[in-house]
């Protein structure tokens, strides 16, 4: 089955950090792009960071110090390293990954950071 597999998420004091993990499973291949994206309550889904094939990243403002995105290309993996984690981070966060033709989400994780 073609899936994403998010893991990683949790409860964190402010200040605090987490480590996201994505896995892709072995009917995914080909991924170009990986990306993480957060939706919190009541608002849009918004994109966090991403990572392209050559390792190129991109992060919105409002992370940028502060989390690192990063892949494993062998085990299909997708990494979001939050440091300095703010009550206004708390969101689900999504994994997507994009091919040529389609792309995949994952099912989310919850971060939930207290103040």
């Amino acid at each position: 089955q073609a899936q994403l597999v998010e893991s990683g998420g949790g409860l964190v004091q402010a200040g605090g950090s987490l480590r996201l993990s994505c896995a892709a499973s072995r009917m995914i291949f080909s991924i170009n792009a990986m990306e993480w994206y957060r939706q919190a309550p009541g608002k849009q889904r918004e994109l966090v960071a991403a990572i392209n094939s050559g390792d190129i990243t991109k992060y919105a403002d409002f992370v940028k110090g502060r989390f690192t995105i990063s892949r494993d290309n062998a085990k299909k993996t997708v990494y979001l390293q939050m440091n300095s984690l703010k009550p206004e981070d708390t969101a689900v966060y999504y994994c997507h990954a994009l091919q040529i033709s389609r792309d995949y989400w994952g099912q989310g994780t919850q971060v939930t950071v207290s103040s």
